[in-house]
């Protein structure tokens, strides 16, 4: 079988977890501002955001395939944890989110001939508290210095996170249950049907 959907994003974690429940795709990313706009929540950026990549994508195609977009944000006291632009930016934001919670909201949109679908997931991840020297060895490690919020759950960041309620492949940026849904919505069911 062939490529099944086409995926409007660069992430290796995005790949990892489509190629994790057998989805066939192939890559082609979208140039969109990432900007918020003046008033917006953090909801309305994360929907917004993935539903204009997946559309960038399939203005762009010949539309034979579905396309899928993502965007993921982390959000604590109401301000955003984006990627960090240098240590004392990831520092802020790792201690901001150290000894409590911090909300992952990742949205997904699929783009097809039926037109476009959008679905939202809502994340609680607790940190544990966060010690100055670990913090920097973390930061000299490398890991935080491209991800949004300063950690990636499913590296060396996992040790900070003492509980998560939510969907751990949408903190990592693609929720599959919500991407399962969508994607059965265009006829690409990841598993095959039940024998009876």
């Amino acid at each position: 079988m062939g490529i099944q959907v086409m995926l409007a994003s660069g992430s290796p974690r995005r790949r990892e977890l489509l190629d994790q429940i057998g989805i066939r795709y192939r890559v082609q990313t979208a140039d969109v501002d990432e900007s918020a706009q003046a008033g917006e929540t953090p909801e309305a950026l994360v929907l917004r955001l993935a539903r204009a990549k997946a559309q960038a994508v399939w203005d762009d195609t010949d539309r034979t395939l579905p396309v899928l977009g993502a965007d993921t944000l982390g959000v604590v006291d109401g301000i955003l944890l984006v990627k960090p632009d240098g240590f004392e930016s990831a520092r802020a934001m790792l201690k901001r989110m150290s000894g409590r919670m911090h909300e992952v909201l990742t949205a997904v949109a699929l783009c097809s001939s039926q037109g476009t679908r959008v679905r939202l997931n809502r994340s609680r991840v607790w940190f544990r508290e966060l010690a100055e020297a670990e913090i920097l060895a973390y930061w000299a490690q490398g890991e935080p210095r491209d991800k949004a919020g300063a950690y990636a759950v499913q590296g060396l960041g996992a040790v900070f996170v003492e509980r998560l309620e939510g969907s751990y492949s949408g903190v990592m940026g693609l929720p599959l249950f919500e991407t399962a849904q969508l994607l059965a919505t265009a006829g690409i069911f990841p598993l095959p049907p039940a024998q009876p």
